[in-house]
């Protein structure tokens, strides 16, 4: 079975980054298609916290997020696995918005225009001429460019055999909504023994907990609750919350073998964007608005070789390598540094101490991991 239309852009998944690209494309009335595996609304493992710097990009594609309840988010506090707190203002400053809600959000507005196939794209054969990406379905869809937002890790990235896939990870990230009396215009970073967990609220009034953990370190409980219970409630604000916090959900949604290392911007001749490209980690805070920022870099960078109405395909692989590395390489490699040092208990009691007598550092290292508000 096969689609017989030949897609300007087909784009293989359908979170922040290939909606993004998908509603930015369809507005320069470009054909494309968005293959992605879920129906819209759904939850996804998600720090739920976005920065500024992508308010006037999404304006210009008409998404609001404040009309849709979106939290402000003006302070940021970080605790040691002791309970040591340090609080700061952050430089932009952000909102809290679920993923069930932006994801949604970005669809409705996009699918009148774009066409839209809910399957698992199993393999993609991309050249400078034209993609084909098999569905798990028998289907086949063609595109003269193939974009891949598929996420953090996928059955495509072992198909096209990039690197980091052949390599374990140990980073597992758990997720879930609560019932609390938390601060609307507040991000939380709590530490513990194995990693850090982010508290928010998102546009419903629930708290969205999420914590990354070495899969190390969570093995040795093997069970959420009983994690919850003995590890991160040895921070005592941890323990406050999960003590007096009310699930919302049945149970928490879970990811495994997340992978921080480099990746490539194109790969087998598809365009990645969003994590596909590179994925920060996410005590940075930044993942939502770098995965918004990267689908404009990619459709920009289209849009400016597609202006004579040829394409030099191998000019625009080359350009966009470029662009995506000057503009998000050193964030990435800070938040690397920044994870690591954070995993440490001696630098975060440092840091913290030094933070209270020299107040202005700790935005300055949250700029280190942000971008400047996207100008259109």
């Amino acid at each position: 079975m096969s689609d017989n239309t030949i897609y300007d852009v087909v784009i293989i998944g359908g979170g922040i980054a290939g909606l993004t690209a998908a509603l930015h494309l369809s507005k320069n009335n470009y054909n494309v298609c968005l293959i992605e595996k879920n129906t819209y609304p759904n939850h996804k493992v998600c720090g739920e916290y976005v920065s500024n710097e992508v308010l006037e990009y999404l304006a210009y594609l008409e998404i609001y997020p404040f009309k849709c309840g979106a939290t402000t988010i003006t302070q940021f506090e970080l605790s040691t696995k002791k309970g040591k707190l340090l609080s700061a203002r952050l430089p932009l400053g952000g909102f809290g918005i679920s993923r069930y809600a932006l994801d949604n959000l970005l669809f409705q507005k996009a699918k009148d225009n774009i066409t839209t196939v809910f399957d698992t794209v199993a393999t993609i054969n991309a050249t400078t001429e034209e993609g084909i990406a098999m569905l798990q379905n028998g289907m086949t869809i063609k595109g003269k460019i193939m974009v891949g937002a598929h996420g953090k890790r996928s059955i495509i990235d072992k198909s096209l055999q990039r690197n980091f896939i052949l390599r374990k990870s140990h980073w597992l990230g758990i997720k879930a909504h609560y019932e609390y009396d938390f601060p609307e215009n507040k991000v939380a970073l709590h530490t513990f023994d194995g990693g850090y967990c982010g508290l928010s609220k998102t546009e419903t009034g629930a708290v969205n907990a999420c914590y990354l953990v070495r899969y190390q370190s969570f093995k040795k409980i093997g069970n959420i609750d009983c994690f919850q219970k003995e590890v991160l409630s040895a921070n005592p604000h941890l323990k406050t919350f999960f003590t007096n916090a009310k699930p919302i959900f049945k149970e928490p949604k879970v990811i495994s073998q997340i992978s921080f290392e480099e990746k490539q911007p194109v790969d087998h001749h598809v365009f990645m964007i969003g994590d596909s490209a590179g994925l920060i980690h996410p005590l940075c805070g930044n993942g939502i608005a770098m995965a918004i920022h990267s689908a404009k870099l990619f459709v920009d960078t289209y849009l400016e070789h597609r202006k004579n109405g040829s394409l030099d395909f191998i000019e625009l692989e080359e350009t966009y390598t470029k662009k995506w590395n000057t503009t998000f390489q050193k964030r990435l490699i800070a938040g690397r540094r920044i994870q690591r040092l954070f995993l440490s208990s001696t630098f975060t009691e440092n840091l913290l101490t030094i933070g209270k007598i020299f107040p202005f550092l700790i935005p300055q290292i949250i700029k280190k991991t942000h971008g400047n508000p996207i100008s259109i």
